[in-house]
């Protein structure tokens, strides 16, 4: 089995990307699979793109992006994401879409097939925060989570595939006002948790993982 784990190059400014440098982290072999590495941009459509080319050249079984969500606690798996990029910044070659489809013949949503409700138990057991995420935003992350889903649905129909967010790390935090962070190294052990249980298990558990709001 194969797994391919993107994580991006810094953007807005920061020096790094967590989901980057946690990607470096992970080993090269997850309970037995092999983990195949990838940095993609933080640009609208290349960073799609170089997903895309990375799955037509390794043929992966399950592709898992990773991206920095600021301000957020946990390490959260998404479940969904949705037909719209609406940048609130413009990404690393000055793009702004707003409210632009990213695939006109693409589905209103794409629900991730991963396990992701056992990856956010799989990473609690480990002993990371972790919760399911019901909403990946409207940037460069939902865009990639997106079309990861969109050439699976269109070209790869027996791949799996999601997205994970990450917290920033705690340097990138000095001279921000009080913000929650998280180690690298933590976020690497969240991650190969979660590609874990995504490599051994097909199926998902029903246990509640919403939210009131």
């Amino acid at each position: 089995m194969k797994v391919l784990v993107t994580g991006f190059e810094p953007f807005n400014h920061e020096k790094i990307n967590p989901s980057w440098e946690a990607v470096k982290l992970l080993p090269d072999t997850i309970a037995g699979a092999e983990i195949i590495k990838l940095e993609i941009p933080v640009v609208a459509y290349k960073s799609i793109q170089a997903v895309h080319d990375k799955m037509v050249e390794t043929q992966p079984d399950i592709i898992i992006s990773t991206g920095l969500a600021d301000g957020r606690v946990n390490v959260t798996p998404e479940r969904v994401a949705i037909n719209v990029t609406d940048a609130r910044i413009p990404d690393n070659e000055g793009n702004q879409p707003i409210d632009v489809p990213i695939f006109e013949d693409g589905e209103t949503a794409y629900f991730s097939n991963l396990p992701v409700k056992k990856m956010v138990q799989a990473m609690r057991d480990a002993g990371y925060p972790a919760v399911l995420s019901n909403t990946a935003g409207t940037y460069i992350c939902n865009h990639t989570m997106y079309g990861i889903l969109y050439y699976i649905q269109k070209e790869f129909p027996n791949a799996r595939g999601g997205f994970i967010h990450v917290p920033l790390a705690p340097s990138m935090t000095v001279d921000k006002p009080p913000i929650a962070s998280m180690a690298i190294t933590d976020i690497a052990g969240a991650l190969e948790a979660g590609i874990k249980a995504a490599v051994q298990n097909l199926e998902d558990d029903k246990l509640a993982g919403g939210t009131e709001n």
